[in-house]
């Protein structure tokens, strides 16, 4: 059973971890808790208090170890994180913002001060030329 069991975490075997794990269980590779709400299968955000043990105690904390005695493990416990609405979200601060490596590589010239910065930043917000209108 242990051999299909990966970190809730970062996804890491746990094959050379025993089960049943130890309230201290720890990932080998990202030294996270394993004796977690978010590494059963009673684990379940759709129901009361996430938990599908209707007689288990209350955690609050579902990431950190606890002493719940109707603990068992699943191997689905690992969901990777999709980082593309993320990724899409920091292109477009960086385009809008722009950054000092970016501005650079395109060929603009870098602000002497902080005001000039801010100016310039302001002026491709609203799509301004950047000359000054002083």
């Amino acid at each position: 059973m242990s051999s299909s069991l990966v970190c809730w975490k970062c996804g890491a075997s746990l094959e050379d971890v025993l089960v049943p794990f130890s309230r201290r269980e720890e990932c080998p590779e990202c030294h996270t808790d394993l004796h977690v709400c978010r590494m059963c299968e009673f684990y379940d955000t759709s129901v009361s208090r996430s938990c599908r043990e209707p007689v288990a105690d209350d955690v609050r904390d579902k990431q950190r170890a606890n002493f719940c005695g109707y603990f068992k493990p699943i191997s689905g416990a690992y969901q990777a994180r999709d980082r593309s609405a993320a990724d899409e979200a920091e292109s477009k601060l960086a385009a809008l913002f722009g950054d000092a490596a970016g501005a650079e590589e395109s060929g603009e010239r870098k602000p002497q001060s902080e005001e000039e910065a801010a100016r310039e930043k302001l002026n491709r917000l609203f799509g301004i030329d950047g000359e000054k209108n002083d």
